[in-house]
């Protein structure tokens, strides 16, 4: 049988692993990127094009290496555990030249337009309009994956603050910050502490006279180092902590996070107290925070109430004379090339899952990566990927319209009891939660009981280790031969790139001979008694 044609929309992460997931079921894949090369988010430029995503030179990745790659294909051992955005185009170019995926993309190809054909109803297929080269060809395609992304479109709530026309000083977007060489000497305030917002504040603070903070919610700080030196995700996201979590009431686990992050510092005493707990918003990473704000070079302040020509007013009436203003407002996602878009997806954009529109007569149509995880992009949107080709083979089925609009609202409100109503946490997963249950449409969800049964050293690391994306290569669709070793070498992964100064008399090494020694003592000394007792009883 013909294979069919898919259209792949964006060669960003998840634009990689969806063309990967094609050929891996036989179908046939074109991806069309509007850039000149892979890499969507992460590929850095000092001047991107409107509607592409931006970043900064800096950007380093928030989860580490074993919970970000592929899962069948772990990220070399020698890399960082946490890598700058240029390792992860290294990365990204060595997963798509061994797995032969450049051939399926068209580069500087804009799509223009997504719409259903006159005989959608029975054949389920799009006509694409793609432009190239200044001109514009149509296509067919049995099915389209939307992989763009949702950092392109910039968020920028002038209306929210008053004033904001009248000052003299410069403003502008996050998006468009690329390093902090032109803020030397400048006094600036940055609004909003997510991600980007905190580290970007931190980076202007060494160059600048003084820097400010503005939050209207505060936030709760990680760290990418956890307890003894390793990758914070590698120790919380594991199988046993999670199952904890749902044995334990919330307020028991959000009581320890708090006082685990204030044992760090102190959040009232920083200025960052926030008005949620910890796991009912989108928390930040940042490890040099604190730090800027112990020695001053950040000044945190509540949110603002407004701008004058020359200064800005926050909402404790305090007012400071500003430069630069920077919003770190986040970022807004539209599909301007869905033609008929509402008919489609409704004004909140409600997906099965995250990923199938509930409404199309045919499940033809899929958006990858969309969401937001409580840890890594790139394997949450693999997943999504190989459970979407299954689908679109006519190997799984979707339920009924009805049972899938049910689905959706009994996830929204199970999500407005556990977060803040926000448009941040409007698609927020916890990783391993998300992670199963799209394994479970699949049927690639590691089993462990089987697992403890055959292979209890496998069982352990998959229950008690970081749960890595190779668990699920381990069984059904897409299995590997070698992920239960990826699995069972991941803890070498992860210290091959910090043990880069090796002595030769290592702690380890001293502790063992430390402990010898102690026996013998203890045996020396019960020996000498004994003798004692025994010259005692003659």
């Amino acid at each position: 049988m013909k294979a069919k044609k898919i259209a792949v929309i964006g060669a960003g992460v998840s634009g990689l692993g969806a063309i990967k997931s094609c050929l891996e079921e036989g179908l046939e894949p074109t991806c069309f990127e509007k850039g000149s090369d892979i890499g969507g988010l992460w590929r850095y430029e000092e001047t991107p094009d409107t509607g592409r995503a931006g970043i900064y030179k800096s950007l380093t990745c928030n989860t580490s290496k074993e919970m970000t790659a592929f899962s069948d294909y772990p990220v070399p051992d020698h890399f960082p555990n946490y890598m700058h955005n240029s390792k992860m185009m290294e990365y990204l170019r060595m997963y798509a030249r061994h797995f032969g995926l450049m051939q399926h993309i068209e580069f500087l190809a804009k799509v223009c337009s997504v719409r259903k054909r006159p005989d959608f109803s029975s054949s389920g297929q799009w006509d694409v309009v793609v432009e190239a080269d200044g001109k514009q060809q149509s296509y067919i395609f049995d099915g389209v994956m939307i992989c763009s992304g949702h950092y392109t479109e910039k968020h920028l709530p002038l209306q929210e603050f008053a004033g904001i026309q009248k000052f003299r000083g410069r403003y502008l977007h996050s998006w468009e910050y690329k390093h902090p060489d032109t803020f030397a000497g400048k006094r600036v305030v940055v609004i909003g502490i997510g991600n980007s917002g905190a580290d970007v504040a931190g980076e202007i603070s060494r160059v600048a006279e003084q820097v400010f903070l503005s939050t209207r919610r505060g936030a709760w700080i990680w760290n990418r180092v956890w307890d003894d030196g390793n990758p914070m995700d590698t120790v919380l996201f594991t199988r046993y902590n999670r199952a904890l979590q749902k044995l334990l009431p919330s307020f028991l686990i959000n009581r320890w996070a708090e006082k685990k992050l204030n044992a760090r510092f102190n959040h009232a005493n920083y200025g960052l107290q926030a008005a949620h707990r910890i796991f009912s918003y989108q928390t930040v990473v940042s490890d040099d925070l604190p730090n800027h704000i112990v020695t001053g070079r950040v000044l945190m302040k509540p949110n603002v109430k407004e701008f004058t020509e020359t200064s800005t007013i926050f909402e404790d009436g305090t007012e400071e004379k500003v430069d630069t203003v920077l919003f770190a407002t986040g970022y807004t996602f539209s599909f301007p090339f869905l033609e008929d878009d509402l008919a489609i997806l409704d004004s909140q954009h409600s997906m099965y899952k995250f990923v199938f529109p509930p409404q199309l007569e045919k499940p033809t149509l899929a958006f990858i990566g969309l969401l937001q995880p409580v840890g890594a992009l790139i394997p949450t949107a693999e997943l999504q990927s190989r459970w979407v080709v299954r689908v679109f083979q006519g190997l799984k089925k979707l339920p009924s319209e009805t049972d899938m609009l049910a689905e959706i609202n009994r996830r929204k409100t199970r999500m407005a009891k556990e977060f803040v109503d926000s448009p941040r946490d409007a698609s927020r997963v916890y990783y391993i939660d998300y992670m199963d249950e799209i394994a479970s449409e699949l049927g690639v969800k590691p089993n462990l009981l089987s697992l403890f049964l055959w292979d209890a050293k496998l069982a352990r690391e998959v229950f008690y280790g970081p749960c890595t994306p190779y668990q699920y290569r381990l069984q059904g669709p897409g299995k590997r031969t070698g992920a239960r070793a990826a699995i069972l070498t991941q803890r070498a992964r992860i210290l091959k790139p910090l043990r880069t100064r090796v002595l030769q008399h290592s702690g380890s090494r001293s502790s063992r001979w430390l402990w010898v020694r102690s026996v013998c003592a203890v045996i020396f000394l019960s020996a000498s008694m004994v003798t004692i007792l025994q010259m005692i009883g003659h």
